[in-house]
Parts: C-alpha cells; sequence; structure tokens
C-alpha cells in the first residue's frame, strides 16, 4: 500500500501545499486593497477562516504570505520547459506547449498568475516582497540550470551551464516584471494576449541572451 508523505504535524504534504497556497492568496489580495503596512497577520487569518497562530505556523512573516503566489509567476513557464523536447527548438515549444496549458486539465489558475503579477509590481516598492519575488526566480534559476544541464548532457553544476540559467532567468525576471507593469498601467495588451507572440518574445530573448546556446533543437 502506498502511504501519503505527511509532515511533521501529521498533515500530508499535498495539503500543507494547498493550504500555503490558500493562505497567500488571500495575502496577496489584502496586500494590494490595503497595502502591506495595513495588513496584519491577524486579518490574514481572518480573511482564510485560519487562526493568526496557524499562519505562523506556515510563513515566517507577514510578506513571506506572498512567496507561494508569486512563485505562480514562473510556475507555467518552467512547467512548459520542463517538457522541452530535444528536437523541438524553444520557440516551437513554447508556442504549443504555453497554448496547452491553458486548455489542460485542470486548467492554469489565471486568477494566480494575476496575483503574482500585482505582488510583483508592489515588489517595487516593498522590500520585502522584493525578497519574496527574488526567492522565485532563484528558484527559477536553478530549475533552469537542470533543464539547461540535461540539453547540453552536463551537471548543473557546470559554469557554463549556471551562466546559461542565471541569464535565462534574469530575461524571465525583465519580462515578467515589463509585462506585469503594462498589464497594471491599463496599456494596450494585444500583444500580450497572443500566446504565441509572447511565447516567441520569450524564446528569442533567451536565445539572445545565452548566445545562442539555449534555444536550437539537440541531437
Amino acid at each position: 500500500m502506498t502511504s501519503t508523505k505527511r509532515s511533521g504535524g501529521g498533515m500530508s504534504e499535498q495539503r500543507r501545499l494547498r493550504l500555503r497556497l490558500e493562505i497567500s492568496r488571500e495575502a496577496a489580495r489584502l496586500f494590494w486593497e490595503q497595502g502591506v503596512a495595513a495588513t496584519s497577520g491577524d486579518q490574514i487569518a481572518e480573511a482564510v477562516g485560519l487562526s493568526t497562530r496557524t499562519i505562523w505556523r506556515h510563513f515566517r512573516s507577514k510578506e513571506s504570505c506572498a512567496e507561494p503566489v508569486v512563485m505562480q509567476g514562473v510556475v507555467t513557464l518552467l512547467k512548459a520547459l520542463k517538457r522541452w523536447p530535444r528536437q523541438s527548438s524553444l520557440e516551437d515549444h513554447l508556442a504549443t506547449e504555453l497554448g496547452r496549458l491553458r486548455h489542460e486539465t485542470p486548467p492554469v489558475d489565471l486568477a494566480d498568475e494575476m496575483l503574482a503579477v500585482k505582488m510583483i509590481r508592489l515588489a517595487d516598492t516593498e522590500p520585502a516582497l522584493r525578497t519574496a519575488w527574488l526567492m522565485a526566480c532563484d528558484q527559477t534559476e536553478r530549475e533552469l540550470g537542470v533543464i539547461i544541464g540535461d540539453r547540453l548532457e552536463r551537471p548543473p553544476g557546470d559554469l557554463e551551464v549556471r551562466t546559461a540559467a542565471a541569464t535565462a532567468a534574469a530575461v524571465v525576471r525583465v519580462l515578467d516584471e515589463h509585462i506585469g507593469a503594462a498589464i497594471l498601467a491599463d496599456a494596450d495588451l494585444t500583444e500580450f494576449t497572443d500566446v504565441a507572440a509572447v511565447s516567441r518574445r520569450y524564446a528569442q530573448a533567451i536565445r539572445t541572451a545565452t548566445g545562442g546556446l539555449v534555444g536550437d533543437p539537440v541531437a
């Protein structure tokens, strides 16, 4: 019989992650609506329907509550990259895969992605939220190291692989911040609603930034 992995408190890991994301959604909503300084741990707990003590069991500070939602800003792209077949170019794969992820079951939660955009934007003026965003970027870099290392048949710790992963992660960070700022400024969003166009933008930026090391099919 297969057992479900449980944390020290007896909660399954899957349930723990779901609860953290639920808390994060409410915290992000409150941060955006009334500001970080005006939001308390008690308010976050009340919004989720939990005790404040439970909030602090899952998060080290009120600002860290934003971390799971902030990570949603990169999770879709990482999910697509993990499925990148060796015979496909980055442009072709992202255009196909990101379009598919929008319609998978369960679908990508666009509400979570919009909350992530808001937290990334708020991070410009909130150092504690900036920390959460940079932690998500660090996780992106680590995962890109594994993906790129696999394609180049080198370990993730290889210097060229690490450099390419850091460069690609920086591209993702800058583009996410740029797109988020445009969305929240009510700019013309036509170019951002075309999944194929957005996919090409990310792929070509990563290809250019890595000097062509990342992007082509591999044998």
